[in-house]
């Protein structure tokens, strides 16, 4: 792999990483195979990295590259940025080794799912297709194990807010943003900047195709930005599809997911019918309205994932009845008495925990919401088990980031449950009696 030219001069000096996460070490990988050393910088001092950058330190370096925790007015990138370091994204740096084409896919939610999904059935197309990106393999490390891949290699990449908002290099050869609503806005402020960081990635898209869904329309005309006809799909309050019967992708919200893709793939002049079998066969990943236990009649959810007001919504709307759920977790900005508002009518009661525990409690009270204060998870899931009764679902749909109690969402998914798997006859509202099939 060569660098692009205003990049070598820059190798010669050692390369600052900010981050030693999953993005950091993928940034340490590249850089080793670009044979240039890397420096890294974490607060945590993860991995022996070094827990603080000075102005010596920044004066080390003339190529700072960061990970998506990283905002762009964070002290260490300003003094980078003094320091006279160029700076760049984990993303926008390994763009700059891909030979291949890009697909990047965007969203409030679903990104995920639709970058699983376009992958899945780009590959049974027979294309050479990887998912990369935010949904946990960073492109960076795409780029080391494929050798910056090939003419014919498609990176189908999930792209956050916090990686759009300050790309420079990245070039997408078409761009998929499924939804818009309510999310990080302690990160960027309010919901105008919010998606401006998004719609920086279609500025990204030059001369390739766009796709975007009904709500991002909506907001687009809000905040005075214009799209071509060709780019709007509609992907809220659609009829069915008989071919979609029995798949993932039958119902809201799953079935917005498949309208963007389909809207692409027809655009990529690809037979509809692989779509159609590769919905039937695909599967999505765990923590996502995942059935997660079934004891006396009680069904108990994972939903682990839904880390916004927007996705928790979307849950609680697929079953019939008000449920039991378990809410709350790291404030990510937003309304709360709003979002408790809009969910009352769908719950029974509500086990509450995290930081925004007692905020959330405040909302209940306000909004008639039957509500239990809770100190950690097992605390909430013994609490939702005294209350539920056979014909009942529990959900784990908080709403909010997980970063307070857990390593990850995908941390608190599974202790969510072990412990509902643990539940004793009598935790789980059943007699000692009673037969569990």
């Amino acid at each position: 792999m060569r660098p692009p030219e205003f990049i070598r001069p820059l190798l010669a000096s050692p390369v600052a990483i900010l981050g030693a996460g999953v993005s950091g070490r993928a940034l340490t990988a590249l850089l080793a195979k670009l044979g240039a050393q890397a420096v890294v910088y974490d607060a945590a001092g993860r991995d022996e990295a070094r827990p603080s950058f000075t102005a010596a330190d920044a004066e080390r370096h003339q190529l700072v590259l960061f990970s998506p925790g990283f905002a762009p007015t964070h002290p260490w990138l300003s003094l980078a940025r003094t320091c006279g370091a160029l700076c760049l994204g984990e993303l926008d740096f390994a763009a700059l080794f891909w030979r291949g084409s890009i697909v990047a896919i965007t969203g409030t939610n679903g990104k995920t799912t639709t970058t699983e999904f376009l992958t899945h059935a780009l590959c049974l197309a027979g294309r050479d297709a990887t998912g990369t990106g935010n949904i946990g393999f960073p492109l960076s490390q795409l780029v080391v194990d494929r050798g910056g891949g090939g003419p014919e290699s498609v990176a189908v990449c999930e792209v956050s807010s916090f990686q759009a908002e300050s790309l420079r290099h990245f070039r997408a050869d078409s761009v998929l943003w499924t939804n818009f609503a309510e999310d990080h806005l302690e990160r960027h402020g309010d919901m105008e900047h919010y998606f401006s960081a998004k719609w920086h990635l279609l500025e990204r898209c030059i001369g390739g195709h766009v796709h975007v869904g009904t709500s991002v329309q909506r907001y687009a005309a809000e905040f005075g930005q214009s799209l071509p006809a060709e780019a709007c799909v509609a992907t809220e309050n659609e009829p069915g599809d008989l071919l979609l019967q029995g798949t993932l992708f039958a119902d809201y919200p799953q079935r917005e997911n498949f309208l963007l893709v389909s809207a692409w793939w027809r655009a990529a002049g690809l037979r509809e019918s692989l779509l159609y079998t590769a919905a039937r066969s695909f599967a999505v990943a765990r923590h996502r309205m995942e059935n997660a236990h079934q004891a006396g009649g009680v069904t108990w959810w994972n939903d682990s994932k839904a880390t916004n007001f927007h996705a928790a919504e979307a849950a609680v709307a697929r079953f019939q009845q008000p449920v039991l759920i378990i809410l709350g977790g790291k404030s990510k900005g937003g309304d709360i008495a709003a979002f408790v508002r809009r969910l009352a009518p769908r719950v029974r009661h509500a086990a509450l925990v995290g930081e925004t525990r007692h905020a959330l409690a405040d909302a209940c009270g306000a909004a008639g919401v039957g509500h239990t204060v809770c100190h950690n998870l097992a605390e909430a899931v013994h609490a939702l088990a005294a209350l539920a009764a056979p014909g009942d679902d529990v959900l784990l749909s908080p709403g909010f980031a997980s970063l307070d109690q857990f390593k990850s969402y995908a941390d608190r998914g599974d202790q969510f449950i072990a412990l509902a798997r643990g539940l004793t006859p009598v935790a789980s509202g059943l007699s000692t009696t009673t037969s569990i099939s």
